[in-house]
């Protein structure tokens, strides 16, 4: 294990800073953006600018608490991965107190309390439980236990999306489940490629990631397969209303994504499974990008 000692900032920047990283906000505003998609996809009269700012706000800091919660977590094994080792938790930048868990149940409550107000019980529900299924069924009760930890876990970026299609209309239809369903299938193969080309970080903290357990090889065919599965599921929007434009980006993106994640297939390495995370990036861009933009000229 690296003993390197890590120099910490005690001072007040220092501090926010630490206090900031602590919630994950980039994850956190990617998805948000895949609930404003569930708006954008649902058809219906759509949300006033009130309930939308709402909606983004309280995905944002459901997400953040619960984001927050997994570093509070894992500080142990973080010190052991290179990657995760300099979290505010984990160096010690902050120091863990069951003060903070209080916060974290105040933010989500607040957030999941200020969309029942705005929007309505089912959107609410579902804000919930993308925060429940990171904080505490992947962080908590999977992650350690079975290579089937992002698998799960990934379900709580499909609650976004199904509480941006709710907040329009809570019976919701085709289109939004369809994108919770392609949001889901996204997850394992971008965080597995990840995972390829972490491996001996995992493996060094004890956890059961996919290429842990099964080896670089095996898991860079199951990324490849399971990228197909989600391209083709990208696809069936076409089918159930969504515009040209959502086809064409969801077309271009996949196709870009299973090109990578080909590669990795046939050449694992750290340099092909980071190009294949890269990849999965891109194309959840290219289709929240196509998203928004069929809404707009639909």
């Amino acid at each position: 294990m690296n003993t390197t000692v890590m120099q910490i900032d005690r001072s007040a920047a220092g501090l926010a800073r630490a206090v900031i990283g602590i919630f994950k906000l980039r994850i956190g505003v990617l998805i948000m953006i895949t609930a404003l998609a569930g708006v954008a996809i649902t058809p219906g009269a759509g949300l006033s600018l009130v309930q939308t700012v709402v909606l983004a706000l309280a995905v944002l800091v459901a997400s953040a608490a619960a984001g927050a919660f997994n570093q509070y977590v894992e500080a142990d094994s973080d010190r052991l991965m290179v990657r995760t080792r300099r979290r505010p938790f984990a160096s010690g930048a902050l120091q863990r107190s069951p003060l903070w868990l209080g916060l974290f149940a105040l933010l989500l409550a607040g957030a999941v309390g200020a969309a029942w107000w705005a929007l309505n019980a089912a959107s609410a529900i579902f804000i919930f439980l993308g925060a429940f299924f990171y904080g505490v069924v992947y962080t908590v009760w999977l992650k350690r236990r079975s290579w089937l930890n992002i698998v799960v876990g990934g379900a709580s970026g499909s609650f976004a999306v199904l509480a941006g299609g709710a907040a329009v209309d809570p019976a919701l239809g085709a289109l939004p489940l369809l994108l919770a369903l392609v949001l889901f299938l996204w997850t394992p193969p971008h965080f597995w490629s990840l995972a390829i080309a972490g491996q001996a970080d995992y493996a060094a903290a004890g956890v059961p990631m996919l290429p842990v357990v099964a080896g670089t090889e095996r898991a860079a065919r199951v990324v490849y397969m399971h990228s197909i599965a989600l391209v083709a599921a990208s696809l069936l929007p076409g089918f159930f209303g969504a515009g040209v434009v959502y086809s064409v980006g969801a077309l271009a993106g996949g196709a870009y994504f299973l090109h990578r994640t080909r590669v990795l297939a046939r050449a694992p390495s750290r340099q092909t499974a980071m190009a294949a995370f890269f990849a999965s990036m891109v194309q959840l861009s290219v289709l929240l990008a196509a998203v928004t933009i069929d809404a707009v000229v639909r």
